[in-house]
């Protein structure tokens, strides 16, 4: 029952960016639309995943004094991995993400999991506790984008939906991310509700 709790409490009661409402510097600044949401959800998840490993194993021969330095060496580790990857293979979307990609080793989302989960649980645990966060980082995230990409551009993942003259502009522009959060967390309050 610990693991199923450890991947299901980042999708909902505890999501990231609907819940704790952290990692909202990637999530304003990229969330224009769904391709450049979908790339930095992937990319978080990457990083979130491993470095919750890779810190959980090495946990008991970590001294507390110099926990945070260490973190840091390994979520950049795997943050510069990423960055490659990216820049190698899908340049435009690089390109898009510009400086976010780097920002995740100081992501809050990445080190405040590896300081309050991976740090103190074994490893299958924080693996799931990754995987939960990252999924609810990306619903988020995605969700955002998908809507101001419509709301804001008439398209979808770039495919064309409406005439651009009915869309707001003001969604894809940086007040378009803060309303989309507002309502996405109205709603997920609102059906929190409902079935309490």
């Amino acid at each position: 029952m610990s693991l199923w709790k450890d991947l299901n409490a980042g999708i909902v009661k505890e999501n990231p960016v609907l819940r704790l409402m952290i990692g909202l510097c990637p999530t304003l600044a990229v969330s224009n639309n769904a391709i450049n949401a979908l790339g930095m959800s992937v990319a978080v998840a990457f990083v979130l995943i491993c470095s919750n490993w890779v810190i959980a194993a090495i946990r008991k021969w970590t001294p507390d004094e110099i926990r945070i330095p260490i973190f840091i060496i390994v979520i950049s580790t795997f943050v510069t991995i990423s960055d490659y990857i990216m820049q190698a293979y899908y340049p435009d979307l690089y390109a898009a993400l510009g400086v976010f990609v780097p920002l995740i080793v100081v992501n809050c989302i990445i080190l405040g999991r590896a300081e309050a989960f991976a740090y103190r649980n074994p490893v299958l645990n924080s693996i799931l506790d990754g995987v939960g966060m990252s999924l609810g980082f990306a619903l988020a995230l995605v969700s955002i984008g998908v809507i101001r990409e419509i709301a804001g551009a008439g398209t979808v993942f770039g495919v064309q939906l409406f005439n651009t003259a009915l869309a707001a502009t003001i969604m894809i522009l940086p007040p378009g991310a803060f309303i989309t959060i507002g309502v996405l967390m109205a709603f997920l309050n609102k059906m929190e509700n409902r079935v309490l």
